[in-house]
């Protein structure tokens, strides 16, 4: 079983908390089996988690916060988004963040035309206007606004639903507070790893990807072990979406890091789990205390 932990630093105070959005990318299993999620494998040369499987996302930059967004969203508005993240303002950032770093790494877009119809990637066979826009946004040449307003694009907010808020536990070299989305990848869209920042593009059930973490095959942090643990009750995509859209507060999880005589734990405050929320720090599965 492998895992990612940084040894806690001495001044955990000063280090700030950064915004950040994630996305769990799901599409239906082959032969209506069930269904799978996108797991990428992070640059093994990356100085945060390098090597580790995770779901794509990133922290929420300037870009994404630009007013002209207030006009190239589909399905909502900043003061809902806020809402919805229980923010006084600035919420829609994260949803523009979420679309952004899926199109960056993943090569997935969520975006509608001006009516409010998903926009068909596969109108360019080539793909070669699209490949341009990727590497463009990706190289900070162009904003993701640019490119929608030149394509006549809307983002799909309506495409994301938000289900989780993670934040890194103190003492954390690097510390993000992450909203989690969930969206169903466009039929006519296939996930494209960016071969710089991601390695690896692997889609597979929730079980099988938590049994590889404990085969020692995939090395995941807690988040993402956590949310595909929550998944896996779950028997197919569209009852996956049911449930997300049907969450209506989602409280931060914060979790704390704790030393023990058998090495670092991380504890979830009110986790109902027998163990009482105690984990390994390594591993992400449960323990006594």
């Amino acid at each position: 079983m492998s895992g990612v932990l940084v040894e806690p630093v001495d001044d955990p105070d000063s280090v700030p908390v950064r915004p950040a959005a994630t996305v769990v990318l799901l599409r239906d299993g082959h032969d209506g089996d069930g269904f799978e999620v996108c797991l990428m494998q992070r640059n093994l040369r990356s100085d945060f988690v390098g090597g580790a499987y995770v779901f794509p996302g990133g922290g929420v930059d300037d870009q994404d916060a630009l007013e002209g967004w207030a006009t190239r969203v589909h399905g909502l508005d900043d003061e809902q988004a806020s809402l919805r993240l229980d923010l006084p303002a600035g919420g829609l950032a994260y949803w523009v963040a979420t679309v952004r770093e899926a199109f960056e790494e993943a090569d997935v877009l969520l975006a509608v035309d001006m009516a409010g119809r998903r926009v068909r990637r596969s109108d360019d066979p080539v793909g070669s206007r699209w490949a341009r826009h990727r590497a463009d946004v990706d190289a900070g040449r162009r904003t993701l606004l640019e490119v929608l307003g030149e394509e006549d694009l809307l983002l799909d907010a309506a495409s994301l639903h938000y289900f989780a808020r993670w934040v890194t536990p103190l003492g954390a070299p690097r510390r993000y507070d992450t909203r989690f989305f969930v969206a169903r990848v466009p039929g006519d869209q296939e996930v494209r790893h960016d071969d710089r920042e991601l390695i690896g593009t692997h889609w597979m059930s929730p079980g099988r990807a938590l049994e590889a973490h404990e085969r020692g095959e995939f090395t995941m942090i807690f988040p993402t072990i956590r949310t595909l643990v929550a998944l896996d009750r779950f028997g197919s995509a569209a009852a996956v979406l049911d449930h997300v859209r049907a969450i209506n507060e989602v409280p931060a999880i914060v979790p704390l890091l704790e030393e023990s005589p058998h090495g670092w734990r991380i504890r979830l405050p009110g986790d109902p789990e027998a163990t009482g929320g105690l984990y390994d720090a390594t591993s992400g599965l449960p323990v006594g205390d």
